[in-house]
C-alpha cells in the first residue's frame, strides 16, 4: 500500500525565517512573510471555543506565568541592592583611612589620631550579601517551579486540544463523500491533520505562555525602570524608533528577496524531480545535457537570490546592536553623572542596565509570536474548512437492512452529473438479475466507474433511482449497503501487515481454516506457502516483496472471503505474465459463481461470456446485448472488438 507523506514545503514561497539573537539591548526579529487567514477574527474565535472546557487551567496558567515573571523581574533589584550595600560599606571603609590620613597630613595630635585608629575598621556585611543570595536563589527556583508548572500544564491543554480536534477531522474524513477525494489530494488531506494540527499544538503550547510572559515582562521592566529613574528610561525608550526604522526598511527588503530565493528553489526542486521520476526517458532521448544546463541555470539564479537574502538579514544585528549600544552609552553617562550628583546609587544603574537589556526582548517575542499566531490560525482555519464540509447525506431514520440480500439490480432513469448544470449520465435504464454478469465496456471518460460509484452510492445521483432487491438504495443503510459488495481492482491495495490479515481485512471473524479455503480458491495458496513466514509474512509499504500478479491473487482472496452478493471487477491482467493470468482468470471465474458482478472491461476479448454488454459513451448507454447480437448490429461495440482483434493479431504476426 503506498503512503502518502508529508507533503513537502519546496515551491511553496516560505521564505527563511530570521533569528532571534539579541544584541546587548536585544533586537528587533524579522520573520518570513507570514501565511494569513481569510477570516482571521472567526477562526480564532472558533479556536478558543476548544480552550473553553480547560478555562479553570488556563487561569492557573496565566498567574502561574506572572509569578514565574514577577520573580524574574525582581532580581535586578535585589542585585543592585547587594551593589549598594558592597559599596556603602567600601565608601566608610575608604573613608575610615582617609581620615586616618588627613589628619596625620595636618599634624593632628597623636591622641587624636589614636582615637580615630582605635575606630573598628568598616567591613563590607557579608551577612546582608549572602542573605540577598540566598533570597535570589529562592526566586529563581521558585520562578523555575512555576515556569515548569506552566509548561507542564500547558503541555496538557495544547495535545488535549490538538487531540480533540484530529479526532473530529478523523470522523469527519469517515462522513465526506468520495467528491471531496477525488477534488483534493491525498497530501493535502494528510497536511491538514498532520502538519497544521502540529502547527496549532506547538503555538498552544509555546506560544501562549510566551506571550503571557513577554506582555508581563514588558510592563514589569518598564514599570521598575520608572521607579529607578523616569529620565534613564526616557533614554532607553528613545532608541526604540531608530531600532523599528531599521528593522522595518531591511525587513522590506530582505523578505521580498527571501519569497524571490523561495521561487526559485522550487523551480528548481521541480526541474530536479522531474528529470530524475523521467530519467530513463531522459537518457533515451540524449538530454542529459540540456537537463544540466538548465540545472546550472537555475542553480546560478539560486545562487544569486540566496546571497543576497543571506546578506540583507545578516546586517540587521550589526546595525541594531550599533543603535542599542548607543542608547547603552548614553546611560553609562547619564548614569554617571546622577551617581556622582548622588540622585542614584551606582546598584540603580547596575539594575537599570539589566532591565534594559529586558525590555527589548519582549517587544521582539511579542512581534514574532504574533507572526505565529497568524500562522496558527491559518492552519486552524484550512482544518475548520475540512470539518464544514458538506458530508454525505444521512441514512433515513427508518432506514432499511436487506438481511439475505439476492444481487438483483435496477437503474431506472438515472440521470447524473458531476457539476451541477452539466449531466453526464441522462436517462439510464438496466435490469440486472441474480447471479447475471454485466459487462461495462468504452472508452476511457465513458463513465464505467461512475456507475459503480453510483451503485455503491458514493455519489448521489440527480434523478431517478437505483434499486436492490427493489429497494431504493438511498433506503437502506450505507453500512448494509456496501456490505453487499466486494471489488477487485486493477489498483491493488494491500495494507502493511500479515498476509493472513490483509485476506480477513474483510470479514475480521474469519477463521484459519476459512482464509486458507479462500486462499486456495483464489490460487493464492501455493505461493504463500513458499514464503518464508508464510501466512504471517508482512507485507512492506509498497508490498514490495510481491508481484503485481500475487498482489492480485490475494486481493480476490480476499474478496472471495467476504462471501459478497454483488462483485465488482477491475480487470487486472495486462501487467502481469501469461501464466500468472490464467490463474487470475481462474481465480475470478471461481469468484464470480453464484454472485451479480458488474465487470469494467478492457480486453473485450475477456467478456464474450458475459450475459449481458453495456456499452457506454459520455455518460450513455449507447448499445446493450450480449457479445454475438453486439457484434450482429455492426455499431459501436464490433467496431472497438474488431479494433482490438486485428490489433492483437498484428502483434502476434
Amino acid at each position: 500500500m503506498k503512503k502518502e507523506g508529508k507533503p513537502s514545503n519546496h515551491g511553496t514561497g516560505e521564505g527563511r525565517g530570521f533569528g532571534g539573537g539579541r544584541g546587548p539591548g536585544g533586537g528587533f526579529a524579522m520573520a518570513r512573510p507570514v501565511e494569513k487567514a481569510t477570516n482571521f477574527k472567526n477562526s480564532l474565535k472558533r479556536l478558543i471555543g476548544y480552550l473553553k472546557p480547560h478555562r479553570v487551567k488556563l487561569v492557573m496558567v496565566f498567574f502561574l506565568a506572572i509569578l514565574s515573571t514577577v520573580f524574574n523581574i525582581l532580581s535586578p533589584k535585589l542585585m543592585g541592592a547587594a551593589t549598594n550595600k558592597i559599596a556603602e560599606d567600601l565608601m566608610k571603609r575608604m573613608n575610615y583611612f582617609n581620615n586616618i590620613e588627613a589628619a596625620i597630613e595636618r599634624g593632628a595630635d597623636i591622641e587624636f589620631i589614636s582615637q580615630l585608629r582605635a575606630q573598628p575598621v568598616p567591613s563590607i556585611d557579608f551577612n546582608y550579601i549572602w542573605q540577598i543570595i540566598l533570597i535570589l536563589i529562592g526566586l529563581y527556583i521558585l520562578s523555575a517551579l512555576f515556569s515548569f508548572a506552566t509548561g507542564y500544564i500547558m503541555a496538557g491543554i495544547a495535545q488535549k486540544t490538538v487531540y480533540k480536534m484530529r479526532r473530529e477531522a478523523n470522523d469527519k474524513l469517515a462522513r465526506l463523500p468520495l467528491r471531496y477525494f477525488d477534488a483534493h489530494t491525498h497530501g493535502e488531506i494528510l497536511s491538514r491533520i498532520t502538519n497544521d494540527l502540529d502547527n496549532v499544538g506547538n503555538t498552544l503550547q509555546q506560544s501562549l505562555t510566551q506571550l503571557i510572559t513577554a506582555i508581563v515582562t514588558l510592563a514589569g521592566v518598564a514599570i521598575m525602570m520608572l521607579t529607578i529613574s523616569p529620565v534613564l528610561t526616557l533614554i532607553a525608550i528613545i532608541t526604540l524608533p531608530l531600532s523599528g526604522v531599521v528593522t522595518i526598511t531591511i525587513a522590506k527588503k530582505s523578505q521580498r528577496l527571501f519569497v524571490a530565493r523561495q521561487a526559485v528553489l522550487g523551480e528548481l526542486n521541480g526541474h530536479a524531480e522531474e528529470m530524475y521520476a523521467g530519467h530513463k526517458e531522459v537518457k533515451v532521448f540524449g538530454h542529459e545535457k540540456k537537463s544540466i544546463s538548465v540545472f546550472d541555470e537555475i542553480n546560478e539564479r539560486l545562487y544569486d537570490a540566496g546571497w543576497r537574502a543571506e546578506f540583507i538579514s545578516g546586517i540587521i544585528m550589526p546595525l541594531l546592536n550599533f543603535v542599542n549600544n548607543i542608547g547603552y552609552v548614553l546611560i553609562c553617562v547619564v548614569g554617571g553623572v546622577f551617581v556622582v550628583m548622588q540622585r542614584i546609587q551606582i546598584g540603580d544603574i547596575q539594575a537599570f542596565i539589566q532591565y534594559a537589556r529586558q525590555f527589548t526582548h519582549p517587544i521582539v517575542q511579542t512581534a514574532n509570536i504574533t507572526n505565529i499566531i497568524q500562522s496558527t490560525v491559518a492552519s486552524a482555519e484550512r482544518v475548520f474548512k475540512l470539518l464544514d464540509e458538506t458530508e454525505e447525506v444521512q441514512d433515513q431514520k427508518d432506514a432499511k437492512v436487506i438481511k439475505m440480500p439476492k444481487g438483483e439490480v435496477g437503474f431506472k432513469h438515472v440521470q447524473f452529473g458531476y457539476k451541477e448544470d452539466d449531466l453526464l449520465i441522462k436517462d439510464m435504464n438496466i435490469e440486472v438479475k441474480k447471479g447475471e454478469t454485466i459487462a461495462i465496456v468504452g472508452p476511457t471518460g465513458a463513465g464505467k466507474t461512475t456507475l459503480v460509484n453510483l451503485l455503491m452510492r458514493f455519489y448521489e445521483i440527480k434523478g431517478g433511482s437505483i434499486t436492490i432487491d427493489g429497494i431504493d438504495i438511498r433506503d437502506l443503510k450505507r453500512g448494509n449497503l456496501r456490505s453487499m459488495f466486494g471489488m477487485v481492482l486493477q489498483d491493488t491495495w494491500l495494507f502493511h501487515g500479515t498476509i493472513r490479515e490483509n485476506i480477513a481485512y474483510g470479514r475480521q471473524d474469519a477463521s484459519e481454516e476459512e482464509i486458507i479455503a479462500a486462499s486456495k480458491a483464489a490460487h493464492a495458496d501455493y505461493f504463500i506457502r513458499r514464503l518464508p513466514e508464510g501466512y504471517d509474512t508482512v507485507l512492506d509499504e509498497e508490498a514490495s516483496n510481491l508481484s503485481q500478479g500475487q498482489k492480485q491473487l490475494l486481493t480476490i482472496a480476499r474478496a472471495i472471503l467476504a462471501n459478497p452478493v454483488i462483485l465488482i471487477l477491475d480487470e487486472a491482467t495486462s501487467s502481469v505474465d501469461t501464466r500468472t493470468e490464467v490463474l487470475i482468470q481462474k481465480a475470478m471465474t471461481r469468484l464470480m459463481e453464484g454472485r451479480t458482478n458488474f465487470v469494467i472491461a478492457h480486453r473485450l476479448s475477456t467478456i464474450r461470456g458475459a450475459d449481458l454488454i453495456l456499452v457506454m459513451n459520455h455518460g450513455d448507454i449507447i448499445e446493450q446485448g450480449t457479445h454475438q447480437q453486439l457484434l450482429e448490429k455492426k455499431g459501436f461495440y464490433a467496431e472497438l472488438y474488431n479494433s482490438q482483434f486485428t490489433s492483437s493479431h498484428g502483434n502476434e504476426a
